[in-house]
């Protein structure tokens, strides 16, 4: 790494003078604003899981109210979400394929009258028969997508195999319950639509719309608004809200504003992909693993949406840490007729860590032996070679970074003593049951394999406004995780000029180029390469400008605005087709213990103590990584526990935040975070990802917990004392 990247106070908390700003309420969230104009709308949805449409009534209008549906799409556009596949049409046609699948849209001065009219019009359902579990679904050979990984010689292992280890493990759906719910405005003039919204991905919603519309690019303009949480759930659905108010828009000639409410939001909107997976491993006569099956499902809904790539990244991560010479992986999306299941956090990463982590738990329990020990003897290292044959590049310091999680929680004297626990017909009514766990995982840095070389090909850039002051144009965007002060900083630091002479606003797609999405963990690692080096770049142009008067042979130009573009290095290599090589330039590493206490007459299990060591290069700035691992952490621990959402006959069963529980504040015990330092090359000043990290531990950890309280094996989550009584404590 060259010097002039290696800046040593990049991580600490930027100085500033809002650098601790009083809370006053008054950013604006696209709830809070208006156009002169606007009116609302809101969706007729489907109530069955699938059906014919046989017919659609519709009630008088009154007048400046319209009702909007499919034909209204123009004859140039197409209905159909613009996505991996095809396949997910924006307002249903013949047949309705999930509940809360949108059938038409009412647009309008009142929303009490909107309501008035949507609960008036009658559409008239033929029940078809509908494939609602995954069970079902593979029988039936109902798939998106099925594919085959295999390392080594796993046929050729199993002849020395003397004994094998077994069991399913199952993950559950998850709502992400983001503060903000989805929520657009959107105008049609002089032949142009525009879109102020809640998201991710403003660049997916112009391709979308584009698509949708068969409009030319200049024609959509996407605008980021302030964004209060998305988790990956802000990556896929905008795209369907605003064209919905996009549609609306475009009928009225007014503008339109679509908020969802908690209800709509639950009901309508993409969850995480619940899997189940198979895993045998096979022995050999010195209880060393030779080789393993893994047959891994999600169920993916509706329709595919994003599917493919979370189960990519889900097989990918099938082996989890671990150096297994031979290994066969099958894994498959499976079409219901249940809500889509698209981005959260992780992005298939926690359903196959859950498995491979929970599955050595398993094979310690078998062997009598403390799962820290067992895992610790199969840790990747420098050089070895992936589940798809990449190479781990830089070097892996799981080993220390165990011994610290495993002495900050005295892991080892506790989980001795909780082993030794009697739970046979156990006296003491009123003697909690004590655990505790560790995990060990990964978590690929960037989009899954050829995504940043040939789908995203991540453009940034710089224009120097004048004196000290710099704008940054990315289409990245701040909801909540730290990328407008994590990527200022970087300029600041680039430049060595004041952070608040860094300008950085809401991405507007007629201003800023294609950065990509914010999703993946590549804010920081990927875009912020880019970024430090377009900053790298102006510089000297800059100096060069001081040197050369102006106008002179090789003087730079009054205003500089320098582009860079994301360039794959070299040593990263990918078959997309056979899925073979790097998946990813790089990895970030964690270790997680959790304690729990679990209660003999109720089973209820709640965390004690949370203990975490991470590594993601060199932190850009530590109280933003220290808060991105509390929260991931938070909700890892939530859908390993109270995150309960089910679904019965295709229709969820927890669709409120009274029902859908998530955990308070109240609900975590204190947690202790530490960071080694490991600079990656393909990050700036060697940082690498960390968002979704936190979140991909703490579910095993939290498991693996329970399962030394119970001395059983847990093989699914979340852990509910349902299932716990299941097990016959």
């Amino acid at each position: 790494m060259e010097e002039k990247y290696t800046k040593k106070n990049i991580s600490t908390p930027v100085e500033r003078p809002d650098a601790r700003p009083k809370i006053q309420g008054k950013e604006k969230y696209v709830d809070d604003k208006s156009i002169p104009g606007m009116i609302y709308a809101k969706n007729l949805v489907s109530t069955f899981a699938k059906a014919r449409i046989k017919s659609i009534k519709i009630p008088a209008v009154p007048k400046g109210y319209a009702v909007i549906d499919k034909n209204d799409i123009p004859a140039s556009g197409k209905n159909r979400v613009k996505m991996i596949a095809d396949d997910w049409p924006f307002l249903a046609e013949d047949t309705v394929n999930h509940i809360g699948e949108p059938v038409l849209i009412v647009a309008g001065p009142d929303r009490a009258e909107i309501d008035r009219i949507l609960n008036e019009i009658k559409v008239e359902y033929e029940p078809l028969e509908a494939v609602v579990t995954m069970e079902d679904a593979e029988k039936k050979n109902s798939c998106f997508v099925d594919y085959r990984l295999k390392k080594g010689n796993p046929e050729e292992a199993l002849v020395n195999a003397s004994r094998v280890i077994e069991d399913i493990y199952f993950t559950g759906i998850q709502e992400h319950i983001y503060l903000e719910p989805q929520g657009v405005i959107a105008e049609y003039t002089n032949g142009k639509i525009t879109v102020y919204g809640s998201m991710q991905c403003p660049y997916y919603v112009k391709t979308a719309l584009v698509q949708a519309f068969g409009f030319k690019e200049d024609k959509i303009r996407i605008v980021q608004t302030t964004t209060g949480g998305a988790f990956g759930g802000k990556e896929d659905y905008p795209s369907l809200i605003s064209f919905y108010a996009s549609l609306a828009a475009y009928k009225t000639g007014k503008p339109v504003k679509m908020v969802f409410d908690r209800l709509e939001d639950i009901v309508t909107t993409t969850k995480r992909h619940p899997s189940k997976t198979h895993i045998k491993t096979y022995l050999d006569s010195s209880n060393r693993i030779l080789a393993m099956d893994i047959d891994l499902k999600l169920d993916g809904g509706a329709y595919e949406g994003l599917s493919s790539v979370v189960l990519q990244r889900a097989i990918f991560a099938a082996t989890g840490v671990y150096s297994i010479p031979n290994v066969n992986v099958r894994g498959r999306v499976f079409r219901t007729n249940t809500v889509p299941k698209g981005a959260f956090r992780g992005f298939g990463g926690p359903q196959g860590i859950f498995a491979i982590e929970m599955h050595m738990e398993r094979i310690a329990f078998e062997l009598g032996t403390d799962p820290a020990d067992l895992k610790k003897k199969y840790f990747l290292k420098n050089g070895d070679l992936t589940l798809t044959g990449g190479k781990i590049h830089g070097d892996v310091k799981l080993p220390e970074m165990l011994e610290k999680v495993l002495e900050m929680s005295g892991y080892r004297e506790k989980y001795k003593k909780f082993a030794e626990d009697d739970r046979s017909g156990n006296p003491d009514v009123f003697k909690k049951y004590r655990g505790i766990g560790v995990s060990v995982f990964n978590h690929g840095c960037g989009f899954t394999g050829s995504g940043e070389r040939d789908k995203i090909k991540a453009h940034v850039r710089l224009k120097h406004l004048g004196g000290n002051s710099v704008e940054l144009l990315v289409s990245s965007v701040e909801m909540g995780q730290g990328a407008q002060t994590t990527l200022r900083k970087i300029v600041s630091d680039a430049l060595d000029i004041p952070f608040t002479d860094v300008v950085y606003n809401n991405p507007d797609t007629d201003s800023v180029p294609d950065s990509g999405p914010t999703v993946a963990s590549r804010t920081a690692m990927i875009v912020g390469n880019i970024v430090l080096k377009a900053a790298m770049e102006l510089k000297e142009k800059l100096k060069n400008r001081q040197e050369k008067a102006p106008g002179a042979p090789g003087a730079e130009p009054a205003e500089l605005t320098v582009e860079k573009h994301y360039e794959q290095p070299e040593e990263i290599v990918w078959d997309q087709d056979n899925f073979k090589g790097d998946a990813y330039p790089d990895y970030s590493w964690g270790v997680n213990v959790v304690e729990v206490e679990i209660d003999p007459l109720t089973l209820e299990s709640v965390p004690k103590g949370i203990w975490a060591v991470y590594d993601i290069g060199i932190p850009l700035d530590e109280a933003i990584a220290e808060g991105q691992m509390r929260g991931g952490i938070a909700q890892g621990v939530g859908w390993a526990s109270i995150e309960v959402m089910t679904e019965e006959n295709g229709k969820l069963k927890q669709a409120s935040v009274t029902d859908y529980i998530i955990p308070t504040a109240e609900d975590l015990p204190k947690m202790e975070i530490a960071f080694v330092n490991n600079p990656s090359p393909y990050g700036p000043y060697g940082a690498k990802g960390a968002g979704e990290m936190p979140l991909v531990g703490a579910a095993p950890a939290y498991a693996a917990s329970v399962m030394n309280a119970v001395h059983k094996p847990v093989n699914r989550i979340p852990v509910t004392p349902e299932y716990l009584f299941s097990l016959n404590i």
